[in-house]
């Protein structure tokens, strides 16, 4: 498989820079000898657009740096998160400059002034040795007219300096004035210092595809759970399981945004790696999730394709993507018509806790399928698949506590259920977490069976959320809202507001400004609200009206269809697994607070309780789905709503509104 190839080709040590020297060794080099030190370190093959592109970059910078008195400079900085390289970066006194070139442009476009400021943002949120410095975006299109400098703008990473080929140097030197003091960055400290990044799915996705390690593009810091760790824990089950002939099933769990999908979609990369003819597959039922990362993966490896001398068209990469990533109903669908033994060994079913109980399943093949007495649950049937191997096959299950939010998801018991009953010769892994923890596991039985029956490894829990990098506290925060524990909730919200805040609002134009005004460059915002939700339609928000998820995620800021427009809603369902960088969460009296949690679903024209167990705790999981999506803070919106509307009582929005208060949240 040509894509199996390439991901191996590009999977070198990334090197921080391309080349690095000082200011003034810069301006001794031989333009010649500097190209040859960053051709030979290019993954692709040097054209001749690239190649004039970087002897034009260093001759302005020969031209602009000549009364520099000291500083840095580095060509084609790594940002692995972003699967991308800088320009140039500047390192003078205690500033860093963050050096974008756009050669033969005549204006400053928009979208390399977002480009310019995501690499600056990239740095002082993840590479250590900037968090304490000024980051000065710069944006240099050669055969622009000069302009004003929008220095306040700056200083908050609203909009980049904007200079030409012949008043950079003056640029710089403003900035210094303005902005620079008497402390000094070591550069040699500063290259080495460590990055930790936290990346969004459709990032990691990405930057696995393209060849980069899981330690590139996850935090390693003490104190969180190293991927990296989990990752090797089983690699070696599978490698165990390989050579010893064995069937094995391991469970892999973790809070919300511990970075499980992450783990699963590096453990079918590598597998990939490891062996060509040894196929290996991710998983899910997830449909926005898995038309997502399709989406951004083909996206990706087009955009990469025009910079290489690689030709590859979007079928060619929609063809390999598919085989990477499958819709686990069409996994199954396809074994339910052959008794084929699969291809894969090694298959990694994410959020495997929502595969369906057998009424569940039973109901769907009678009436979409047109079978008759189906009588396995999702569970029970994907072991069968992978039972038919006659030698060794491993199923990795990622399962998130307290993320079922639909009828007839089973949960981890469906799975032990069948083990139990008909794979007793399997082999279990497990972290204790799932027997400990009351969102994974509650049945005694099965509580009992596992710990007698499976190998307790501890490292297949992700305890730590790293969704968020401003606050790892954020699934336990929400825990405890949705428990109706206002005061411990509120103590974790005093020790992490300044990092993450989230807002309390009454007005949805107020809630949009609020999150416009805090996104800088591309950070993505959106507009998020429970499926149950119907009767904020009358604020505009139609939880009916169906998005296109990819769309939705990966458009730009100038599409309509994109989350930037804050105009279309996305629900649980289309927002389980991915995440944003901010969010307005709208939230209805479908879930409402009045001395405990209560429950309504609006049928017809009237709200209804709801009073199955099951059912309340699909909701409850439906906002714990939705609280847990910004990275790095949300507002949530509450309307006023209009006392003549009767489906609409006010106190029950008020009520809420207190609790949440309560909590320890900030109004606007």
């Amino acid at each position: 498989m040509k894509f199996i190839k390439c991901i191996i080709n590009l999977n070198i040590h990334m090197l921080r820079s391309y080349f690095q020297s000082s200011v003034e060794q810069f301006l001794e080099k031989n333009e010649h000898e500097i190209l040859g030190a960053l051709a030979q370190h290019h993954a692709f093959a040097l054209e001749d657009l690239q190649k004039n592109a970087w002897l034009k970059q260093i001759e302005i910078l020969k031209q602009q740096f000549g009364s520099l008195e000291q500083g840095e400079i580095f060509f084609e900085f790594s940002i692995p998160r972003m699967g991308k390289r800088v320009d140039n970066i500047l390192l003078i006194r205690d500033l860093i400059f963050v050096i974008e070139f756009k050669v033969g442009e005549k204006a400053y476009p928009q979208y390399a002034k977002t480009q310019t400021i995501d690499y600056c943002l990239d740095l002082l949120n993840f590479h250590e040795g900037s968090h304490l410095h000024k980051v000065i975006p710069l944006l240099v299109s050669t055969q622009a007219e000069s302009c004003e400098q929008s220095w306040l703008a700056v200083s908050r990473l609203e909009d980049t300096l904007c200079c030409n080929a012949q008043n950079l140097y003056a640029v710089i030197k403003e900035a210094l004035d303005k902005f620079s003091s008497s402390r000094k960055l070591n550069p040699f400290e500063w290259a080495q210092s460590r990055y930790k990044p936290t990346p969004t799915i459709i990032e990691a996705a990405q930057a696995l595809y393209q060849g980069h390690t899981v330690d590139e593009i996850s935090r390693s810091d003490a104190g969180t759970k190293n991927l990296a760790i989990t990752s090797k824990k089983i690699e070696h089950i599978i490698e165990d399981a390989k050579t010893n002939n064995q069937k094995t099933i391991c469970f892999l769990t973790g809070v919300p945004g511990a970075g499980k999908t992450l783990a699963g979609l590096n453990i079918a990369n590598q597998r990939l790696k490891a062996d060509e003819e040894e196929h290996s597959v991710f998983l899910s039922g997830n449909g926005p999730l898995v038309d997502v990362l399709r989406e951004a993966l083909i996206r990706n490896t087009v955009e990469h394709a025009k910079l290489s001398t690689e030709k590859k068209t979007r079928s060619d990469a929609e063809r390999e993507t598919k085989a990477f990533i499958q819709n686990i109903h069409h996994f199954r669908d396809h074994y339910l018509k052959s008794d084929e033994v699969p291809i894969e060994k090694v298959v990694i079913f994410d959020e495997a806790q929502r595969a369906w109980q057998k009424e569940q399943v039973s109901n769907f093949m009678k009436q979409k399928k047109g079978i008759d007495n189906f009588s396995m649950s999702e569970p029970e049937f994907l072991i069968s698949v992978m039972d038919r191997h006659t030698d060794w096959c491993v199923i990795v299950c990622l399962i998130g506590g307290g993320q079922e939010i639909n009828t007839g998801e089973a949960g981890v018991s469906e799975w032990l259920a069948a083990l139990k009953r008909l794979y007793p010769d399997w082999q279990l892994y497990f972290s204790d977490k799932i027997v400990k923890e009351k969102v994974y596991l509650t049945n005694p039985d099965h509580q009992k069976w596992i710990k007698e029956n499976g190998i307790n490894e501890a490292d297949l829990h992700l305890n730590v959320s790293v969704r968020s990098f401003r606050s790892e506290q954020v699934s336990q925060l929400i825990q405890h809202v949705l428990e109706g524990e206002a005061e411990a909730a509120k103590a974790i919200y005093q020790t992490m507001f300044q990092q993450y805040p989230i807002m309390l609002c009454r007005n949805l134009s107020v809630a949009k400004k609020w999150i416009r005004d805090k996104a800088k460059g591309s950070e993505r915002f959106g507009l998020i609200a429970s499926s149950g939700g119907r009767r904020l339609k009358a604020e505009g928000i139609d939880v009916k009206n169906k998005i296109t998820p990819a769309d939705w995620f990966l458009n730009p800021v100038n599409d309509v269809r994109s989350a930037y427009y804050l105009e279309d809603v996305a629900t649980e369902f289309d927002v389980q697994g991915l995440e944003i960088d901010y969010s307005c969460v709208a939230w209805d009296i479908n879930l409402y607070f009045d001395r405990a949690w209560k429950y309504q679903a609006f049928k017809g024209s009237r709200w209804q309780n709801i009073k199955q167990v099951e059912k309340q705790k699909y909701l409850l999981n439906a906002y714990r789905v939705l609280l847990t999506r910004a990275r790095q803070g949300m507002v949530i919106y509450l309307p006023k709503a209009d006392q003549n509307d009767w489906t609409r009582p006010q106190v029950l929005y008020d009520s809420t509104y207190q609790y949440l208060k309560q909590c320890g949240f900030d109004e606007i």
